[in-house]
């Protein structure tokens, strides 16, 4: 039986500390809370962390740090706590996001619906109000892959692309959110619109979202949307927050 979390080389770019082999809660909240110790650390070795969905990544340049040394150190530091129900990282925000629902905004919800099981209303009520973690960031700039959602939205992803989804759009697939920083093409079933910016390179924080952030998608109408679209110049799209402890 694979024991985890190990330790693998990546290259001689660094080392990957991988909690799981596939993505669940527990999983997440590690590699997320052990990025968060690794750089209390201050290793001086370490230039860069970043995390996936199930991993820690350390950035290191292995032709100069002996490898056996790193790693020895890694063990103590997962030797310390049981990470999979360690306290997740601090500084964290909650972020309440309004999102359109349907119409020829999100033209895929009565798809999604439909796949999973249940009436548009009631997805509209269950993704509206569910609460998600920012699982990672990647594929765009400040791009979040969100989830968990209920065994419900276990739904694959379509067999064929949509061609293309606009900036802001949130798309559904295996228990996940999506907040599309771009317009691009997808696989994933766009379900909401929203006028969330997830990156703001003006911004003094171009990220909008860190790896940790909870967000909602509380329902709002059209008019409502149209309102905001239009009036918002913030980025943010009548998006609020609030620290999370």
């Amino acid at each position: 039986m694979t024991e985890w979390p190990q330790i693998r080389t990546v290259g001689m770019s660094g080392v990957l500390v991988t909690f799981a082999a596939a993505m669940s809660e527990p999983a997440n909240r590690a590699a997320l809370a052990f990025r968060a110790a690794v750089e209390a650390e201050h290793w001086p070795d370490v230039t860069e962390t970043s995390t996936s969905l199930i991993s820690t990544f350390l950035q290191v340049d292995l032709a100069i740090t002996p490898v056996e040394a790193l790693q020895e150190r890694l063990m103590d530091l997962l030797k310390s706590q049981d990470w999979f129900s360690a306290p997740l990282p601090a500084g964290r925000k909650l972020w309440h996001v309004p999102t359109l629902y349907g119409t020829d905004r999100a033209p895929q919800l009565e798809e999604a619906a439909a796949v999973a099981g249940v009436d548009p209303d009631a997805a509209i009520r269950e993704i509206s109000g569910s609460r998600v973690r920012v699982l990672t960031i990647g594929f765009a700039p400040g791009q979040p892959y969100l989830g968990e959602l209920s065994e419900t939205w276990n739904i694959p992803r379509q067999q064929g692309l949509s061609k293309s989804i606009p900036a802001g759009a949130l798309v559904i697939a295996i228990r996940q959110l999506i907040v599309f920083t771009n317009a691009t093409q997808t696989g994933w079933r766009h379900i909401g619109q929203t006028a969330f910016k997830t990156f703001r390179p003006q911004s003094d924080q171009p990220f909008t979202l860190s790896p940790g952030d909870e967000l909602t998608f509380p329902a709002i109408s059209r008019a409502e949307f149209d309102e905001i679209e239009t009036k918002d110049t913030s980025g943010l799209g009548g998006a609020t927050h609030e620290a999370l402890t």
